[in-house]
């Protein structure tokens, strides 16, 4: 994730929910929006209906590595929140990143190079 810096601000993920482009899928949905600088911001949302301290980290870890491993083929300058629903507990690696790639591909977030 060497171009992308963390979304930490709750205001930064308001603006998002309301204003930002929106993709359900199954395990996740994923929020974005251009942003005014050149990098990439992430955040990771996993609530507590989805179950216990180490399951909420172990899905985060999870969707942090999707993301990560398909990071050069995004757009750059885009603000994404990905937040995870309670069906990202029992899908595997292969299942949430599927989930990833339609969402982002339906957003238009693939770079064209």
């Amino acid at each position: 994730m060497k171009e992308t810096v963390s979304l930490k601000k709750n205001y930064e993920f308001r603006r998002l929910y309301d204003k930002g482009a929106k993709a359900a899928m199954p395990r996740l949905v994923l929020y974005c929006r251009k942003s005014r600088g050149g990098k990439n911001r992430l955040g990771l949302t996993v609530g507590k209906k989805t179950g216990k301290a180490v399951v909420r980290n172990r899905v985060r870890r999870r969707l942090r590595e999707i993301y990560r491993l398909n990071e050069q083929r995004l757009v750059k300058g885009v603000d994404i929140v990905i937040v995870a629903r309670t069906a990202a507990v029992s899908a595997t690696f292969r299942e949430l990143e599927e989930d990833f790639l339609r969402a982002a591909n339906k957003l238009g977030l693939f770079s064209e190079a």
